[in-house]
């Protein structure tokens, strides 16, 4: 029988560590990769290349293995950021191909519950970005959370005075979903951010 200070155990144990892994899912990925020595040995290499390989890029802060990264060294718009919480949601807007200019990760959101203030976000940096005259619009693509609206205001805030425009992505009724299974908070502002034909 195994201990819990068994290898495997400790395996199960630092499996859970991750996000939406539970006790069961960690045991069922550690006897996975046990039934491949060759899976093992591939995670372990990559995990060990993404610590040493991958850190923010110095501009914006997205993760990145050169620096600056592919997006701040490219030939994009740089009169126009975009600000995130994260990489992931500066991933995710990559993916539409819709947006082609700057992005600023603010490595965060505000949260006084979680003892995140502005402080702690790279905020202060992104004003110095915006210091230089060259950035004509900022677009907040917080997330649509208590948190992330909280900062989409401290933002736009600290923003205004300095004469850049300001924008906010469009929020509403997603895509291919029936009005009467949407909540009330997304109708209202669906209803508020209206459009006319």
């Amino acid at each position: 029988m195994l201990t819990k200070s068994s290898s495997l155990m400790r395996l199960v144990g630092e499996l859970k560590k991750l996000p939406g892994v539970g006790e069961r899912t960690a045991l069922r990925l550690a006897f996975h990769l046990l039934k491949s020595p060759r899976n093992l040995t591939a995670l372990s290499e990559s995990l060990c290349e993404v610590r040493d390989r991958v850190r923010p890029c110095s501009k914006c802060f997205a993760i990145t293995e050169e620096d600056p990264c592919s997006i701040c060294s490219g030939n994009r718009d740089s009169s126009i950021i975009c600000v995130v919480e994260n990489s992931q949601d500066l991933m995710a807007l990559e993916r539409s191909n819709a947006y082609h200019g700057m992005y600023h990760v603010l490595e965060g959101s505000i949260s006084p519950l979680a003892g995140v203030g502005p402080a702690n976000l790279k905020i202060s940096e992104l004003v110095g970005r915006l210091e230089t005259g060259s950035v004509h619009e900022v677009v907040i693509a917080t997330n649509f959370t208590v948190e992330g609206e909280a900062t989409a205001l401290y933002l736009t805030k600290i923003i205004k005075p300095t004469g850049v425009k300001i924008s906010r992505l469009a929020h509403g009724i997603p895509l291919g979903s029936d009005i009467e299974f949407v909540d009330a908070a997304t109708v209202q502002w669906a209803l508020q951010g209206r459009n006319e034909l």
